[in-house]
């Protein structure tokens, strides 16, 4: 038996990058900065991969700055470098829920109440119209 699960709460490092694919799938990717304890000490560096109605959420909401909190699964990207035939890779967070955190004022200045998405549909008081 085996867990994989990664709970985080931090800032939004940039705007998330959307991709569309030609089946009707999108993808947005950004980085999530997560303090330590001592003020002193940089920030975790995170990458986070959502996918479908949740990668909308971030598209439409996420900005850089934004407080999300969210739980999803670690997985390690790896692919062979075009131009040096080396092998890469990068750790990523795979998002299974994305809550949008923040004072009322941030969400306000959005346009948009605190939501949580959680791959299904949303209910009437997640929808923001």
């Amino acid at each position: 038996m085996g867990l994989n699960s990664v709970t985080l709460v931090g800032r939004a490092g940039r705007d998330p990058e959307v991709r569309y694919f030609e089946s009707g799938s999108m993808v947005a990717n950004l980085t999530l900065a997560v303090n330590r304890r001592s003020r002193n000490d940089e920030p975790d560096w995170f990458n986070l991969e959502i996918w479908g109605k949740q990668a909308q959420v971030a598209a439409d909401y996420v900005k850089k700055g934004s407080l999300l909190g969210i739980t999803g699964s670690y997985k390690l990207d790896q692919w062979t470098d075009r131009s040096t035939g080396e092998a890469r890779s990068k750790p990523v967070v795979r998002v299974d829920r994305l809550e949008l955190l923040g004072s009322k004022r941030d969400a306000e200045s959005n346009g948009f109440n605190s939501q949580v998405v959680n791959g299904g549909s949303p209910t009437d008081e997640e929808i923001p119209f």
